[in-house]
This record gives C-alpha cells, structure tokens and sequence, in this order.
C-alpha cells in the first residue's frame, strides 16, 4: 500500500494517541513507546509480517501484543494498539507511532534532522550538528537520526523538513562534475 494512503489510514489514530497523551500529560511517555514499538518492530520483521496477516485472527493479534508489549507501554498504549487490532488496522501501527511522533515534535517545537555520515559521529560532532540545525530551523529542539553510509567517501548530509544540506565529498564531487561539463 503507498506510503501516502498509509498515513492517510493512520493519522487519526496519530492524531487520537496525541490527543489522549495530552488528556493524561503523558506526552513524553508515549513518545517513548511509540520509538519502543518502532524498535521492536523493525527488530522483528516476523512480528510486523504477522500482524499484518489479514488470515490471522484478531484474538491472536491482541495475543501477541499483549504478551510483547503489556508492562513494558502505557495502559492507554496498550488499549489503542487492541483498538487498531480490532479495526483491522494494526498493520498501519508503524505509521501510527511515525505520525504520533511527527505530531509530538511539533507540539514540542523539535526539529527533526536525519544526519547521514561517511562514518559514526562523534558526541562533539551531533552536539555541533544539533546547534546548526538549531539556527536554521529555529527549534527549541533537535531530535538527531543518525545514519552512516560509507559511499558518502567524507562529510554528511542533513535533512531538515524538506531543506537539505549535503556537505559531503560526493555531493561535492557531483557539483564540481556538474560545473565542469
């Protein structure tokens, strides 16, 4: 199923889940278990396969879920995950957690920067990628998703919104070559 229709599904359970966090000041917590879902289902690709099998009954669903995630989420977490399963809608639980945390960092006013490296980031180097997203994005926050990946030869590049800033030695090399021909 596209991406688009996907969040479309899911938003008002994202927007629903925010709502309730609000109602019960447990914004921050549910943040925490919504990045725990997301962990253990990217974790288990197994789990994600099963919950979005239309021939598994929603009993065994609400099962599993119970067993993987009771104690370790909130209550209200909980009753919202059994609700997506038995509205046959439990396989858009990755975009229900992305989208509950898109709206979290908006209501907190945190950028979200996607960092990506040639190689791990040192502690100094996020804390100085955290400040320059800080004043291009005029967040009180910054949220880092880091990433490595080795073909960038040098350098990072760094998603903000829809704003990329590529400063590394491929982009560079691309604009050179582009200036050159």
């Amino acid at each position: 199923m596209s991406g688009n229709i996907a969040q479309q599904i899911a938003a008002p359970y994202s927007e629903a889940m925010l709502s309730i966090a609000k109602e019960q000041n447990l914004v921050n917590e549910f943040g925490e278990d919504a990045r725990g879902i997301l962990s253990v289902l990217d974790a288990s690709s197994e789990l994600e396969a099963f919950l979005g099998n239309p021939l598994v009954p929603t009993d065994n669903k609400k099962s599993l879920l119970q067993q993987a995630f009771e104690g370790k989420v909130q209550p209200f977490v909980l009753n919202i995950l059994n609700l997506l399963a038995d509205r046959r809608r439990i396989f858009f639980l990755r975009q229900v957690c992305d989208g509950y945390l898109a709206l979290q960092r908006k209501l907190q006013k945190i950028a979200l920067a996607e960092v990506t490296s040639a190689t791990e980031l040192s502690d100094a180097q996020k804390q100085s990628v955290i400040e320059r997203v800080r004043q291009i994005s005029q967040a009180e926050g910054v949220e880092l998703q880091a990433k490595v990946d080795p073909e960038l030869i040098g350098g990072v590049i760094i998603r903000v919104g829809s704003q990329v800033i590529d400063a590394s030695l491929r982009g560079q090399l691309r604009r050179l070559a582009y200036q050159l021909s």
